[in-house]
């Protein structure tokens, strides 16, 4: 009786490596001689239209320059393709990328008071524009101390006049809310081509987050504005 594989039915062996995975993202690109339709669509390096011809000829042409015959658009009939350098492409390609990390939203806070003086309140207006120029959301705060909360109505005035300050560089997410002693609301940057600042920092001055800043509640008396 014939005994049957002890690893039969695509078992694993012993020591045998696991299949390694591709993680080139650009693996899927097809270039050269991967290219198998018998014609494609070319265009140059410079983005100019060379018209159909022979994926052969293309691909000799390519080679003329020291360059890859690259498809680009595989569903088209027929393929597109480009004669670039595909080593400079991936280069330009990742680059982009890790820009695009770096600059990656993040969220900045900006605090106000109901009675907020006007040239402190100009100064927190050009730190907002500042974040949301750097493609930045940003939260704006506005806290109440001690009686203060008797008029809600002056920082929701307060506000509404950062709002419209901010307005050629982003838009709110939501109305302003009040939630328990603080107005809250968050701002989202247009895109860059749509901003429109109407301040500018100083030579000297920088933008600051105050997110960080520790908070210290005093409901007594003696914090109400004289």
């Amino acid at each position: 009786m014939a005994l049957s594989a002890p690893y039969g039915g695509g078992a694993r062996r012993p020591n045998q490596p696991y299949p390694r995975r591709n993680n080139d993202p650009f693996a899927h690109i097809r270039r050269n001689d991967k290219i198998r339709v018998p014609e494609i669509r070319v265009i140059s390096p410079e983005g100019k239209q060379l018209g159909i011809m022979a994926t052969e000829r293309a691909l000799s042409l390519a080679r003329q320059f020291n360059l890859d015959l690259v498809e680009m658009s595989a569903n088209a009939t027929p393929p597109v393709c480009r004669i670039m350098d595909f080593g400079k492409y991936i280069y330009e390609e990742q680059k982009k990328s890790s820009h695009a990390k770096s600059t990656a939203s993040k969220l900045k806070e900006v605090e106000l008071t109901p009675r907020i003086e006007n040239n402190d309140f100009l100064t927190k207006i050009r730190h907002a524009e500042e974040f949301l120029d750097h493609g930045n959301k940003v939260k704006l705060r506005l806290k109440f101390r001690g009686r203060e909360m008797a008029h809600t109505e002056i920082g929701f005035n307060v506000m509404k006049r950062a709002l419209e300050e901010l307005g050629g560089m982003g838009h709110p997410d939501s109305q302003p809310k009040l939630m328990g002693k603080q107005i809250n609301v968050m701002i989202t940057p247009y895109p860059a081509n749509k901003r429109k600042r109407k301040y500018t920092l100083h030579a000297d001055e920088q933008a600051i987050d105050d997110a960080g800043k520790g908070d210290h509640d005093h409901d007594d008396d003696h914090d109400d504005q004289k």
